[in-house]
């Protein structure tokens, strides 16, 4: 399990992709590589999320999906970290305040598939992160036109960056976001675990 965050110099651009990693799947890693690519990243994390405690059926345990996750991830650049369950952080925003307090001068990119940004304006605090950071949004299957008639992407609309400047988004001002279409798989962290292809122990 990893117990800090890497090394970073001020002016790095770092993307950033929460999420259960319930289990981590090779649709993490292909976004990862592509958000790499997209936009500009000199690192990406993975921020593996602990379990909700207002859930009664949370997640795996927190050191089985790390220790997936960092099995998983064979690319130098990308990084796994639990660092919200060591900062105590529940919501994204909070997190975020936090990283850039300890990471001075460094360029955040938060990161999300397409269904997110669907639902982005049920988050807490949802305006602050997008009025913090830049926001780097990659298409999944089914949710394109969703994604682009939810109310986040409607408020913010004029601070889209084309798809075609994706690797300045790194570098923008927020608030700035781009949606850019990669090439997607359809696999996904719930239908492994009703295959029965993840064997974490959930909590109860």
């Amino acid at each position: 399990m990893t117990d800090t965050l890497p090394l970073v110099r001020p002016g790095q651009v770092i993307g950033l992709l929460g999420g259960s990693f319930d289990p981590p799947h090779a649709g993490h890693l292909h976004i990862s590589r592509e958000a790499l690519k997209r936009f500009g990243l000199d690192w990406l994390w993975w921020l593996v999320s602990p379990g909700n405690p207002l859930k009664s059926n949370g997640p795996a345990p927190l050191e089985a999906r790390m220790s997936a996750a960092c099995a998983l991830v064979d690319h130098p650049r990308i990084h796994v970290t639990d660092i919200e369950a060591r900062i105590n952080t529940r919501h994204t925003a909070a997190t975020l305040q936090i990283l850039r307090a300890r990471c001075p001068g460094v360029r955040f990119v938060w990161l999300m598939g397409a269904d997110n940004l669907a639902q982005f304006h049920l988050w807490q605090d949802w305006r602050a992160i997008l009025d913090t950071v830049p926001v780097g949004v990659l298409a999944r299957p089914g949710q394109r036109i969703s994604a682009r008639l939810s109310p986040a992407a409607r408020i913010y609309g004029p601070a889209r960056i084309p798809a075609r400047e994706s690797h300045r988004l790194g570098h923008a001002t927020a608030p700035a976001w781009c949606f850019v279409n990669v090439p997607m798989t359809d696999i996904s962290s719930t239908g492994l675990r009703a295959r029965g292809r993840w064997h974490g122990t959930t909590q109860n």
